[in-house]
């Protein structure tokens, strides 16, 4: 449904919105590029399996227990149950189901996480539409170019240092774009869209205090995918608002201006630079392993000394880990298994590899094996690292006790932009994470089902797929 605003042509709008809300409102019958079409298709399915297994862990459960409570017209489901929302809140829920865990994807340059919140904001919408699978994928495509965008205006980084939250602000943009492509906005509705995005525009950095990761799967993905969709649908029901929310007296980005603080303007052109042309989903990261992002490299880096030089965790003088600073601080010595650094790493030494199953078994974390490695564990985090591109390296260097000295730089992790996961072994990662939920034979059909999406007419036909 689009919005038409009669004031639209005698209010000021600048070219840069011109050019964004232009670009979004064609985006529906825009062709993605090939290779564009198919990496689409692996965060797609990267999230979906994110959200069914978090169904099954405590933030997925709390979400579920409170979508029960809520009732609401029957548009959309609740990933790993049966029941069917509004769009708003299934995507709500379905947001935090995605981020339950540490499974589902990350882009980071702009420090966020964008599947966890436009994929679910998507399939909601999707469904309450019956979007076809060629308008869902260009609609996710879209959402990871706005969130992105919005965030590298902002100077990601810096503007987490002064305690806002990028994964709150980006995805929430994210998950507008691509629920207002489903809902049909044209040219004026895509720009009012973006204005109640603004408006919702929330999330400080304390996240990381979260000990029990409800709170982060809300501020991750639960909130961003809720306010996107909301403010889709407001518009797609008529809803008039801001012309130019980017631009003018009082605008997104006076609003967010810390040039105070840390030196630095935002940079509102960066939304539109090269848009159509880089597709920030080729840019963003699927995780090889079910843990925090900061661990994801030292967990490659030491299977390889593993496999390459036959370490055995009894044979483990001392382990130095060395990771950005802000990466040591979210993961040292964390109460939870998956985004404790000291923890996970004991793990691959003991076992040879990290499973889901092991990355979220909390009974572990009490084992006498376990907990004598870790004493020989350190981690620091490093000024180099801090500032190395791109981001989220990490170096492991392990003292044998028969004297060896093994050490390994990963700069690129397996998954990232940088070394991509194949389609092979994305596939093999989503199976195993749905088959206990869902069974074998249904994750199996969901994994070729999402791989030949094209064919898909109406996005309902997932919803038997997704039930539990």
């Amino acid at each position: 449904m689009s919005s038409k605003s009669k004031k639209s042509s005698k209010t000021a709008v600048s070219p840069l919105m011109k050019t964004l809300a232009t670009y979004m409102a064609a985006a529906a019958k825009k062709p993605l590029p090939k290779a564009v079409a198919e990496k689409t298709k692996h965060h797609l399915l990267d999230t979906i399996a994110a959200m069914v297994s978090g169904s099954r862990l405590l933030p997925g459960e709390k979400a579920i227990a409170y979508a029960k409570t809520l009732g609401g017209a029957p548009q959309a489901l609740v990933i790993g149950s049966g029941i069917v929302t509004n769009a708003e809140q299934a995507a709500h829920v379905n947001g935090m189901l995605a981020h339950a865990d540490e499974t589902d994807d990350s882009h980071a340059p702009s420090l966020s996480h964008p599947g966890c919140a436009i994929v679910p904001a998507a399939l909601a919408m999707g469904e309450r539409e019956k979007s076809s699978g060629t308008q869902l994928l260009r609609a996710v495509a879209l959402g990871y170019d706005l969130c992105a965008r919005i965030n590298l205006s902002l100077h990601p980084y810096d503007f987490r240092q002064v305690g806002h939250s990028t994964h709150s602000f980006g995805p929430g943009f994210g998950a507008a774009a691509a629920a207002s492509l489903l809902a049909g906005l044209d040219y004026d509705g895509m720009r009012h869209a973006l204005s109640y995005t603004a408006q919702q525009c929330s999330g400080i950095s304390c996240w990381m205090r979260d000990e029990e990761h409800i709170e982060k799967a809300f501020d991750f993905g639960g909130m961003p995918a809720r306010n996107g969709t909301a403010a889709a649908s407001m518009v797609s029901r008529g809803f008039t608002a801001v012309e130019d929310v980017f631009s003018g007296e009082r605008n997104f980005y006076i609003a967010y201006d810390e040039t105070r603080r840390i030196g630095r303007k935002p940079d509102p052109k960066r939304l539109i630079r090269d848009l159509g042309r880089t597709y920030e989903i080729m840019n963003t990261n699927i995780k090889r392993w079910s843990v925090g992002s900061p661990i994801q490299a030292p967990l490659d880096g030491l299977l390889e000394l593993i496999r390459e030089h036959g370490v055995k965790a009894s044979n483990v003088e001392k382990l130095v880990i060395r990771v950005a600073h802000q990466a040591a601080n979210t993961t040292d010595n964390r109460n939870m298994p998956d985004i404790c650094m000291q923890h996970m790493c004991a793990v691959m030494l003991i076992d040879g590899i990290v499973t889901f199953e092991s990355s979220h078994d909390e009974k572990r974390m009490f084992n006498r094996q376990v907990l004598d490695l870790r004493k020989r564990i350190t981690l620091y985090g490093d000024d180099a690292l801090t500032r190395a591109m791109p981001s989220r390296q990490g170096i492991v260097e392990l003292t044998l006790k028969d004297g060896r000295r093994l050490r390994n730089h990963v700069k690129a992790v397996r998954g990232t932009a940088q070394n991509p996961m194949t389609r092979a072994e994305v596939d093999e990662k989503c199976y195993h994470l749905m088959a206990p939920i869902l069974g074998k034979s249904r994750a199996r059909r969901l994994c070729d089902t999402v791989w030949s999406l094209e064919k898909i007419g109406s996005v309902t036909k997932l919803r038997p797929l997704l039930k539990a």
